[in-house]
């Protein structure tokens, strides 16, 4: 049975097959979905919880 890991920007769950692993300098490991995921965390430090398509995305009544 495969494992399943959770995306670090959006939440998504995503194949232990598949996916983006980054690492940073730290040695801390990144795993994201997508390419869209990796430049939006890594290269444009977006917020995930400013944006609705993530599962981070905070609900402002």
């Amino acid at each position: 049975m495969l494992r399943k890991y959770r995306c670090s920007f959006c939440g998504h769950d995503i194949d232990r097959t598949t996916g983006i692993i980054y690492v940073k300098e730290d040695n801390s490991i990144l795993r994201f979905c997508s390419l869209k995921c990796k430049k939006s965390m890594v290269t444009m430090k977006r917020n995930p919880r400013k944006l609705k398509w993530t599962k981070y995305y905070e609900k402002k009544f």
